[in-house]
């Protein structure tokens, strides 16, 4: 028996990108998911095996091209199960030191909206207060931020942005109508055509330092002698980076 969650609660289904080969990121998943009393092995929890491209195609990079494509995996999963409230992990994350203290709180005032994308972690995001301190932030269309590693969908939102990511992949890059892009940007793209969006705030979770799987790796991290001490680094970094 599974101990109830407010996320399990919340969400019909928590999916975890994570490509098959990083049996380190799925175990420091699996790690931080113990940290909030949640596991892989819960019946809501999706661990979704990441797409890995041949090549890059239209995207920036092979690694672009496996989010982006992942990310609409999931959304068609979703769509062909009809659920109607996803969470999206990337098996980078890391959950805040105060998360389970304020989760519930957070949760409580998302149901209280009418929303469709929620940012649970984001990038380049500054100067923001909540005085009403409710937990969330019912956030511009208009003002400019990045990352997916923790993001949430609702309703009609899921088949739209099958829809939409669908369209953007059968275009040439750099198309000044949208391309195959950043999934990130994608996300970005179409939430300033009007789509409600909030945020976590302060953040709940933040990406920690891991050797990427979409950018080009670093010739460091080619190498087996670097990529060990780069490793090592990267878990002193996250330790003292925990906030």
């Amino acid at each position: 028996m599974h101990n109830t969650h407010p996320l399990t609660n919340y969400f019909d289904c928590i999916y975890i990108i994570n490509l098959l080969e990083r049996l380190d990121r799925r175990a420091e998943m699996e790690e931080q998911l113990n940290k909030i009393n949640l596991s892989l092995t819960h019946p809501k929890i999706h661990l979704f095996s990441a797409v890995k491209p041949d090549s890059a195609g239209e995207f920036d990079s092979i690694g672009a091209r496996g989010c982006f494509m992942s990310h609409l995996g999931i959304l068609k999963h979703a769509k062909s199960h009809q659920y109607q409230k996803i969470l999206v992990l990337e098996d980078d994350l890391n959950f805040t030191s105060d998360f389970s203290s304020r989760i519930d709180q957070v949760i409580d005032a998302l149901s209280k909206h009418d929303w469709a994308l929620f940012y649970g972690g984001y990038l380049g995001l500054n100067g923001l207060s909540n005085e009403s301190n409710q937990g969330v932030i019912n956030i511009s269309p208009l003002v400019t931020f990045h990352a997916s590693h923790f993001i949430a969908f609702q309703g009609q939102a899921i088949a739209d942005l099958v829809d939409y990511l669908s369209l953007l992949i059968t275009r040439k890059g750099g198309d000044p109508r949208g391309g195959p892009m950043h999934v990130d940007g994608a996300y970005y793209n179409f939430r300033v055509k009007g789509s409600k969006t909030f945020i976590a705030f302060p953040e709940l979770g933040y990406q920690r330092a891991s050797r990427t799987d979409i950018h080009v790796l670093s010739w460091q991290d080619k190498l087996p002698v670097f990529r060990h001490v780069l490793c090592y680094l990267r878990k002193v970094k996250n330790k003292l980076a925990k906030k």
